[in-house]
């Protein structure tokens, strides 16, 4: 299946996109900080989703969807001390923080029945 297909990637990029416009506005010392960090965070989870979904191993695509789940986790972290340090509207930190939860369930329910499917 084309991974351009999938619900989740396409969640992924909006994700990503709403990232790069939330830390346009953050302070110019954090460019190469937190900035920088939430967008890789960000641009991992739709790339390593795209990744597992090329391999022919369904192990490693349960690997690559774990990768993509740590990247989730770190968007959480990183966007709760953006929004503790005040770089961020409460609006925005919510709707991340939802993004983020649909994400993970789904890439959860994913690597579930990708898992079943194994052991059959």
């Amino acid at each position: 299946m084309d991974f351009r297909k999938l619900e989740v990637w396409q969640k992924g990029i909006d994700l990503s996109l709403e990232i790069y416009k939330i830390t346009r506005d953050f302070p110019k010392e954090e460019m190469y900080g937190l900035s920088d960090q939430l967008r890789r965070a960000a641009v991992s989870v739709p790339s390593n989703i795209a990744e597992g979904n090329a391999r022919t191993s369904t192990k490693d695509y349960i690997n690559f969807l774990n990768i993509s789940i740590g990247s989730l986790l770190e968007i959480i972290t990183q966007i709760e001390i953006s929004f503790r340090l005040g770089y961020i509207k409460e609006n925005d930190y919510e709707k991340v923080l939802s993004e983020t939860e649909e994400i993970n369930k789904m890439l959860s329910t994913i690597k579930r029945k990708l898992k079943t499917r194994m052991k059959k």
